[in-house]
């Protein structure tokens, strides 16, 4: 069944874009399927300021670095008041200032300012998205503590957003050795019982990170895999973990494999044999699963759950999975297929957006300028999608169901966003032209048309369905 061009455009930028910006959906809607493959063959977006955000190992350091002087200083404040009150050692008052956010959390704002700067830039926005569904893929959460709030940024930067065209094995090896995840997953003191370090110290095998790759990030809750498969991929990974700060201050928060630590000898996984290579038998395990059936099955059932519908099509994911396998995990190779694909176009609009794509494609409907980025972390803190902060390894669920009971709290927010747009001319029906198109029902012209006033009438073209959805 064909698609009317001007439906599949508008389509196009709500499913598998970040939402619709003035004349976009008319400078698509001759070709909408081929502007958003365009897209991936584009190079990929820059991240606005990337030059001022610290790597990932960088940002460890100063981790690193803040918790030394940290100690220095509250030693010191020991040593003066014990000095200043020898009798009861309470501390003199000094009458300084409250402090700032500190570094850690003025680098977590930078990372995300320039997370939200590209995605109100971008044309249509389908790379980026890929990116948010990477990340949130393979999570890291900045409530660890320690240092992953100052990292979480740079993990998206350097171990998904180069890799989300590429091959799934080289994203897969990228973030399960970055530092971000091994410190997230506590797999940097995971020790071999066997390993030098393990019959010296007594201490051993931290399983998180082995079965969250199994799990979560490749092969699926239930399939091919048992406890005595995790067990065993836990002792392969063993001493991947972070250089030490004081023992090396350059080079401090790399990644680095220490063998004192791996355990030693034959592992099997998912019933293949790795014999002890150190570092190369984690590595050849990532690249067998990352191949595995399982893993591309797994792969397509959340793309397609993602982007197209709740419980997506069997044909969609057949299609997806069977591209997977086929190209070897090529990732661009799977979405130029789900674009492609017939079953994309025809699901209803029924999927509800998260709330991070809603505000963006807001602001972008809107042409409002991003306001201070403190207040776009805070609107996600409020309506339950905390940057770079998810519940759990999982990640945030990717189903409307989740997401319904905060629609709500949403209101509030369309009236904070509706503000933010700059005075216009435009008439209501120009509005929902250029948010919605064809996608607007009869009754939602009619209730923007009836709204009191031009920022009454953005705050409920927001608000409806049409819009909320993709």
């Amino acid at each position: 069944m064909a698609i009317d061009p001007k439906l599949q455009a508008a389509l196009a930028l709500h499913r598998f874009g970040l939402g619709p910006r003035p004349g976009l959906m008319s400078d698509i809607a001759s070709n909408p399927q081929g502007a958003l493959l365009a897209e991936l063959n584009a190079a990929l977006p820059e991240l606005t300021g990337n030059d001022l955000l610290p790597s990932g190992e960088a940002a460890r350091n100063t981790f690193a670095f803040l918790q030394e002087r940290k100690a220095e200083r509250m030693a010191q404040r020991e040593a003066h008041a014990t000095m200043a009150n020898p009798e009861n050692g309470e501390p003199a008052q000094d009458g300084a200032a409250k402090p700032g956010p500190g570094i850690p959390q003025q680098i977590y704002l930078s990372e995300a300012g320039a997370r939200y700067r590209v995605a109100l830039n971008a044309r249509i926005g389908l790379t980026e998205r890929l990116v948010w569904f990477w990340s949130n893929h393979f999570c890291v959460s900045a409530d660890k503590g320690g240092p992953v709030r100052s990292m979480c940024g740079a993990f998206e930067r350097e171990a998904i957003r180069p890799y989300v065209l590429g091959k799934f094995s080289d994203m897969l090896v990228a973030v399960e050795t970055h530092p971000a995840m091994l410190f997230y997953l506590d797999n940097v003191r995971s020790i071999g019982p066997q390993s030098i370090a393990g019959m010296r110290r007594g201490k051993g095998l931290n399983e998180n990170l082995a079965r969250e790759i199994l799990e979560l990030h490749t092969l699926g809750v239930r399939t091919v895999y048992n406890q005595s498969d995790v067990t065993s991929f836990a002792n392969v990974i063993t001493g991947w973990t972070i250089r030490p700060f004081r023992q090396d201050p350059e080079r401090g928060g790399e990644f680095v494999f220490n063998p004192n630590m791996h355990e030693p000898g034959l592992q099997h996984v998912a019933g293949k044999a790795y014999p002890n290579s150190g570092f190369e038998q984690g590595r050849a395990v990532l690249r067998d699963i990352a191949l595995h059936p399982a893993t591309a099955n797994h792969i397509a059932t959340k793309l397609a759950r993602h982007f197209v519908a709740d419980e997506p099509p069997a044909s969609l994911v057949n299609r997806l999975t069977g591209r997977f396998i086929a190209t070897g995990g090529n990732l661009k190779a799977v979405t130029e297929e789900m674009i492609k694909a017939p079953e994309t176009w025809l699901a209803p609009q029924t999927k509800l957006k998260k709330p991070s794509e809603w505000i963006v494609a807001s602001l972008r409907a809107t042409g409002a300028r991003m306001p201070d980025v403190r207040r776009l972390v805070q609107m996600q803190n409020l309506l339950g999608e905390p940057l770079w902060r998810p519940p759990a390894p999982k990640g945030f669920a990717d189903d409307s169901a989740a997401w319904l009971d905060g629609i709500s709290e949403r209101l509030d927010i369309a009236q904070q966003l509706a503000r933010l747009a700059p005075a216009s001319e435009a008439q209501p029906d120009m509005l929902v032209d250029t948010a919605l198109g064809p996608l607007a029902s009869n009754e939602t012209r009619q209730t923007i048309r009836r709204a009191e006033s031009r920022q009454q009438a953005l705050a409920l073209l927001l608000m409806v369905p049409e819009f909320q959805r993709r």
